[in-house]
């Protein structure tokens, strides 16, 4: 699960670490009513939408007087923001962070992930933090310093230092950066973070480390033990199937193509993309049913995919290992029913009670073609929609 960055600051806040003073705007003159309570004359007014590179989008801009902040916050609020990791659709801009400015003397970069092939957190930091961080990542990777740390101790204080020396942090202010790392990874841990950024960290004129961004995602299988952070979501930013999906714990991506793909597993959800794109068709979604779903989540699960306009066939590819094919088969049958299905069915089924999912099929009376192999069922489809 994603949050805005003033959400995430929040949070950072609450473990010690400095961020600007500020606060969130959903209207032109909300923006205004926030900058009057901050120190002026500078104000940073900021665009708050689930995606990054925003300052170079146009969504961050320094505002000098309160009828700058009026002139931009009028500019940015309903404008659509279209950054490298929006896509060219973008987002829609429905509220901003109205933050005090600070005299930056160096920008760094602090970040923690969870590295899944050592099964540790990694804490990672750089001495050129700021929007061109992907491209140091990228062309200059010796710049990023990477510490993992053991689950059994935490992130210990000499490694924070060790990394704070490494990124040049003026050493008056070395203490500072320490604190300010151990703050970072104890939210990190506390509230089951996927991945927690810090771009830039600036050290400031009077002297202070201050977390000047924050992007904090969150694991959404650890959400049951955070009703706090359920209630940062922001429905606006998420994908209306994938709301819906959700109410069913149902996985679902939305893709480009125009084949609804109806999986359980998402190995098999993968298996089942590459192999439509291998016989020259394009995946419309990632829809995974999960490994005990319900004839409820299948008949769901059905509706979500036919209500994208783009769906020009559907491809159900099912293993039956805990989930009986004969349960899908009845999804699939009811769904048919209520939807009034007019795009090509395809439906490969795999496993424990196959047999009987196969005859509930045939018997459906229903224009619902069997395939006998995933490669079998993808041939089909590929040809129905083409």
């Amino acid at each position: 699960m994603n949050i805005h960055e003033y959400q995430g600051k929040e949070i950072l806040q609450s473990y010690g670490i400095v961020v600007p003073a500020g606060g969130v705007a959903f209207s032109v003159d909300e923006a205004v009513e926030v900058a009057k309570q901050l120190q002026g004359p500078i104000y940073v007014v900021k665009a708050q939408i689930h995606a990054g590179g925003r300052g170079k989008a146009g969504g961050v801009k320094l505002a000098k007087s309160l009828d700058e902040v009026h002139q931009y916050a009028e500019e940015l609020l309903g404008k659509t923001l279209v950054t490298h990791q929006t896509g060219p659709e973008g987002k829609e801009v429905k509220r901003l962070l109205i933050e005090e400015g600070c005299k930056i003397e160096q920008e760094y970069y602090v970040g923690m992930v969870l590295d899944r092939g050592s099964g540790r957190v990694v804490l990672m930091a750089s001495e050129e933090g700021g929007m061109d961080i992907e491209e140091v990542a990228a062309k200059t990777p010796e710049k990023i310093i990477k510490i993992a740390i053991d689950p059994a101790v935490g992130l210990m204080p000499y490694q924070a230092r060790e990394v704070a020396f490494a990124i040049h942090i003026p050493h008056s202010l070395i203490n500072h950066a320490t604190k300010f790392m151990l703050g970072l990874y104890q939210a990190f841990i506390e509230k089951d973070c996927s991945i927690a950024e810090i771009n830039p960290l600036v050290v400031t004129g009077d002297n202070q480390v201050m977390a000047l961004d924050a992007k904090l995602n969150f694991d959404s299988n650890a959400l049951f033990r955070h009703p706090e952070l359920v209630a940062y979501r922001d429905l606006d930013e998420e994908d209306p199937m994938e709301i819906e999906a959700s109410k069913y714990d149902l996985t679902y991506i939305n893709l480009d193509g125009n084949i609804g793909c109806m999986v359980n597993g998402a190995g098999l959800a993968m298996a089942t993309m590459d192999i439509i794109k291998y016989y020259g068709g394009e995946p419309a979604n990632f829809l995974d049913v999960g490994g005990g779903a319900s004839e409820e989540k299948v008949t769901e699960a059905f509706k979500i995919i036919l209500s994208d306009p783009k769906v020009q066939g559907i491809l159900v590819n099912i293993f039956g290992g805990i989930m009986k094919c004969d349960v899908i088969a009845s999804g699939i049958i009811n769904a048919v029913k209520q939807v009034e299905l007019k795009v090509p069915l395809v439906v490969r089924l795999e496993g424990t009670n196959v047999e009987l999912g196969k005859q509930l099929l045939r018997e459906s009376g229903l224009p619902i073609v069997a395939a006998d192999s995933l490669a079998h069922a993808a041939e089909k489809i590929v040809a129905q929609v083409q």
